[in-house]
């Protein structure tokens, strides 16, 4: 995520911190200094506010930990102001495993919340009342706060507000009597339902509600949309969508004559080939126009391009698994390759172009792209 600092590693995932984070921490201390006029109270709501984040960590950890059993990888962890986002290569698409992986979050805030009131019911009345981080409360005051929260934070999650913790469990068990899209659709629908009761609560004084009733309800959209798609495209490969027909740059071309074929037709990115006609990367229509604004009209298009072992698939490759690396790698593009022969460029937009006919007709798939026409 942009705008992230990177903290650490732990267990092979990186935590990472927002910058915003940081104007959370800073408003928190700031309110408490300036409503009670003392250090203590600021430090005191500070190393609350942390121990919070903490617990937030080890709950995105419950997610990641238990998707890895499923063979699913952990990108990494990161903090922002409303919580914390695990950011799981893939959903586990089997219901169960699903519920699994929601659930676990939820669940190592419970054990947390257990683990601070057997220690209240064991130190009542011994020093580890004393005060400590607030001279009015002490760290009971602090760790019953904290349980508080731990509660609310395993309370607010089993909402069914898609794509929530609580929002993912619904939809999984609608999965197990449904077929997956249709109970994403259900769950993405209840969730942009309760975005608005949340974000109605958020306007009597918290604003956090209303970032949270935005986060809910958009990213609701958005998972439904991903789920439609990748259930449209399950059953087709690279060579569905590939366009055959393309023009290419030499390796030694000029970046001011691929000017001229961007205004020639509709094509916006170019495959490159050396002078034996192979592959060796690609130039995006980004790339042509920094290096226009730059003055470098007169530059080997090798000099911008890029490399081919960065943006390329194979034609029996699965769609959905090609779009998911256009999209990690944030590529408008990507060459197709049989053996050392370019055969096909695979684009966004035909991606697209592909859905819109597959939602009018499920069973549409692309024939007759067998040839290639290159045209240099």
């Amino acid at each position: 995520m942009n705008g992230s600092i990177r903290l650490g590693r732990l267990a092979g995932i990186d935590v990472k911190m927002h910058w915003t984070f940081l104007l959370l921490i800073a408003w928190v201390g700031g309110s408490a200094f300036v409503g009670t006029g003392t250090l203590a109270a600021a430090i005191a709501n500070i190393s609350l506010v942390l121990c919070v984040f903490a617990c937030v960590v080890a709950h995105e950890y419950g997610h990641a930990l238990t998707a890895r059993r499923y063979g699913i990888a952990t990108e990494d962890i990161t903090l922002l102001p409303i919580g914390g986002v695990a950011r799981l290569q893939s959903i586990p698409e089997k219901p169960l495993q699903e519920l699994a992986v929601a659930i676990a979050g939820p669940l190592v805030n419970v054990v947390i919340a257990v683990a601070i009131a057997a220690v209240l019911l064991l130190s009542s009345g011994n020093a580890l009342s004393a005060e400590f981080f607030n001279p009015a409360g002490g760290i009971g005051a602090f760790l019953r706060s904290l349980l508080v929260i731990n509660v609310a934070l395993v309370v607010f999650n089993l909402i069914p507000a898609f794509p929530m913790d609580g929002g993912r469990m619904l939809r999984a068990v609608l999965a197990l009597k449904m077929n997956r899209v249709k109970a994403t659709d259900i769950a993405a629908s209840v969730g942009q339902f309760l975005a608005f009761g949340i974000g109605f609560l958020g306007l009597y004084g918290n604003p956090f509600l209303i970032l949270i009733a935005v986060f809910v309800y958009f990213g609701a959209r958005g998972e439904a949309l991903q789920v439609r798609t990748s259930a449209l495209l399950s059953d087709l490969t690279v060579r569905s969508a590939m366009i055959t027909k393309m023009r290419t740059a030499n390796a030694s071309d000029q970046v001011a004559r691929l000017r001229e074929m961007l205004l020639d037709g509709a094509q916006q990115d170019f495959p490159v080939v050396d002078d034996d006609g192979k592959p060796v990367g690609i130039i995006f229509r980004s790339q042509i126009i920094r290096g226009l604004k730059e003055g470098l009209d007169d530059a080997a298009v090798q000099t911008q391009m890029t490399m081919v072992e960065s943006a390329m698939t194979e034609p029996t490759v699965g769609l959905r698994e090609a779009m998911q690396q256009m999209q990690s790698s944030d590529l408008t593009a990507l060459l197709v390759i049989n053996g050392d022969r370019l055969v096909g460029l695979l684009t966004r937009e035909n991606i697209a172009e592909l859905l819109m006919f597959r939602e009018s007709d499920p069973d549409y798939a692309p024939t007759g792209r067998q040839s290639t026409e290159i045209v240099a």
